[in-house]
């Protein structure tokens, strides 16, 4: 079974289920971050995003699109994607931390969630939305 760490990190698949991808646990300047891996790209995330998240949704208590952008485009309003860059949440703005590739937060955090027990999505073609559990 995977650890989360970087010898053994979570194998996951994006929600429609039509790309894998694989994540972990680690430190940056001494701070706990996500290290997400899909083919030869490596993104960062703010590790206190899965809390956070968690928290936002079951206080929403309900379905939410996750609404996946490139942080170069707009994020869909009312969407996961949208908080995870938004000024009003917890860390005043993105999630994602290297400049350039700061989004696709709808895209990789909700299946790590899920596979942690935190939150169900659905696994449709276009569209998903995830709750949480």
């Amino acid at each position: 079974m995977e650890k989360g760490n970087k010898e053994s990190p979570w194998k996951l698949k994006t929600p429609p289920l039509s790309s894998e991808f694989e994540m972990y646990k680690d430190e940056k300047d001494g701070k706990e971050i996500l290290v997400c891996t899909v083919g030869k790209t490596v993104l960062h995330y703010d590790y206190r995003c899965l809390n956070d998240l968690h928290a936002m949704l079951k206080k929403h208590k309900d379905w939410m699109e996750l609404g996946s952008a490139d942080e170069q485009k707009p994020a869909k309003e009312g969407t996961v994607e949208e908080w995870g860059r938004s000024p009003k949440n917890p860390v005043g703005g993105w999630y994602g931390l290297k400049k350039g590739l700061r989004g696709r937060f709808g895209m990789y955090i909700p299946p790590l969630m899920e596979k942690l027990g935190l939150a169900e999505l659905t696994h449709e073609a276009k569209g998903n939305r995830m709750k949480a559990k």
